[in-house]
């Protein structure tokens, strides 16, 4: 049976996506499922996301009103994380901060990914003067640390969830720029590529059908990273007290409402804010380590 080619295309141009393809994704999943850390590291992931998002359903807490009479609790059968300084169940907040943190960290991170996709996509196709003024950008926004940015924006104006996560995409994009501008330098001298622009292919049919399809390995690892990045800047920016703003919270702001009371003895409003936020940054890391090494196992030691 003969195949249909779209116009500017040449029958064997486009990289086949058939059995190999499919082999090739079973064998990365075999991989990853043979990285025990990777595999505990995504239990962890969907196990906060349940916590999160269908904990609240299943345990209702009041996190908006002040309870005076159950100020400062310890941990009991009523209260298994104890209650805070203005008498919020702790484990409820526990649920409410880590939606708010995980919303921020998850959409921070996929902005981040996809504009450092586009920029280093146009500049490793693009190449010459081009590529070289582009990547001195990128250059010069990673000399300067992103928690500075941040507290700087965050000093000036106070960033709603939106405007937190644009601006955290918006200072983290750097480091996948330069990782799917180097996939994008190797894939443009690619035959399928090269036989597509000698038939007059344009440039932006070459890179979304050829150069970022065969990238998907390299950006979805990146993205894994940029959300556990984005995820502990949330908590620095939030710990300083500028990040999303009462009555709202997230882990880190978990942290700074019970750094005071910690001094008296309040144990429980400082460790499971900082246990959640260690275990959530590991979890994301470790799975993409995982699917680096699935991805690509000639990088594995």
């Amino acid at each position: 049976m003969s195949t249909v080619t779209q116009p500017g295309e040449m029958p064997g141009t486009r990289p086949a996506a058939a059995p190999g393809e499919t082999s090739g994704t079973r064998l990365a999943a075999r991989r990853f499922l043979r990285n025990r850390l990777a595999v505990v590291g995504l239990g962890v992931v969907v196990f906060f996301f349940l916590f999160c998002f269908v904990g609240p359903l299943l345990f209702p807490t009041d996190q908006t009103h002040t309870l005076l009479h159950q100020v400062n609790l310890a941990p009991s059968a009523h209260h298994w994380l104890g209650t805070d300084a203005v008498g919020h169940d702790e484990l409820g907040r526990l649920m409410y901060g880590g939606k708010v943190s995980l919303v921020v960290g998850l959409a921070a991170g996929v902005l981040a990914t996809v504009i450092g996709t586009l920029w280093g996509a146009a500049a490793g196709y693009a190449g010459g003067w081009l590529d070289a003024v582009m990547m001195r950008v990128v250059d010069a926004g990673i000399a300067i640390p992103a928690l500075f940015i941040l507290l700087v924006v965050s000093a000036i104006t106070t960033p709603g969830l939106t405007g937190l996560v644009v601006i955290l995409g918006f200072v983290s994009w750097l480091v996948p720029s330069r990782l799917v501008r180097a996939e994008t330098l190797t894939l443009k001298n690619r035959d399928y590529v090269l036989t597509l622009r000698a038939i007059g292919g344009t440039h932006s049919r070459a890179i979304t059908r050829h150069i970022l399809p065969n990238s998907v390995s390299t950006i979805v690892v990146a993205a894994t990273f940029q959300i556990a990045d984005a995820i502990l800047l949330v908590a620095y920016v939030s710990y300083l007290g500028m990040g999303v703003q009462p009555p709202a919270t997230d882990w880190g702001g978990m942290l700074t409402a019970g750094l005071s009371a910690a001094y008296s003895g309040y144990w429980w409003l400082i460790l499971p804010p900082g246990l959640a936020i260690i275990l959530v940054v590991w979890a994301f890391n470790a799975v993409g380590d995982g699917l680096r090494d699935a991805f690509d196992p000639r990088g594995r030691g």
